[in-house]
């Protein structure tokens, strides 16, 4: 078969595909609806924190993950928070069958995943982040350098709020913080923590009370 002008240049992106691995190509539309100015709003960046806070990139997150109240049939009394770590969502118990419901990244595997009920015993903004002794004797060369903690700031991964698990008056060492990566929501992602979306952190941080009442649904 004779290979005419025409037909290499048709088969030509064929040819390339391996070349252009490394290649930044141009973004290619989804025809993804627009995002409505309240949930524009709700995930602008916050200038009246110590540190930046940026906007959301909302076309890193599946809108499933993003802020809402929801319809939610639970047994719990409002006010408790429930993290299903299956679905990937927090939901915060409101009056009359409802709740907020936060996306949220967990642990990746089941083994890390704290499960059952905790109390929120303590509230911090912009904490300290300290690896635990099994992430260090995990990934001793990732966790290894920082074993002595990091402060509070732009590159901790606690983010700007973190709410402290506890079961019979011990740390759990689980938390429910924000992240440095808000392309993880809605993945199984982390050792174990519960996180969120620093804006949705926040707005978690500032409804929920110390006493408050956690539970963690098991993955399966």
């Amino acid at each position: 078969m004779t290979l005419t002008r025409r037909s290499l240049l048709a088969s030509t992106p064929l040819f390339l595909t391996g070349c252009l691995a490394h290649r930044a190509l141009p973004p290619v539309s989804v025809g993804r609806p627009p995002v409505d100015p309240g949930t524009l709003a709700m995930y602008a960046a916050l200038d009246d924190e110590p540190f930046p806070v940026p906007a959301v990139d909302l076309s890193e997150i599946d809108a499933r993950f993003l802020r809402r109240e929801v319809a939610y049939a639970t047994p719990e009394p409002p006010g408790t928070i429930v993290v299903d770590p299956a679905a990937r969502f927090t939901y915060l118990v409101r009056e009359g069958g409802r709740a907020i419901r936060y996306g949220v990244g967990v642990g990746k595997v089941e083994a890390f995943n704290f499960r059952g009920d905790a109390v929120i015993a303590r509230k911090a903004e912009w904490p300290r982040w300290t690896p635990t002794p099994a992430m260090i004797r995990r990934e001793p060369e990732r966790y290894g350098p920082v074993a002595g903690g990091l402060p509070g700031g732009p590159g901790n991964p606690l983010g700007p709020r973190a709410l402290y698990l506890y079961r019979n008056g011990q740390d759990t060492l689980y938390r429910l913080h924000g992240t440095t990566e808000p392309g993880t929501i809605g993945t199984m992602v982390s050792s174990g923590c519960v996180r969120l979306l620093n804006q949705d952190i926040i707005d978690l941080y500032r409804r929920v009370p110390v006493g408050a009442r956690a539970v963690v649904l098991p993955v399966s």
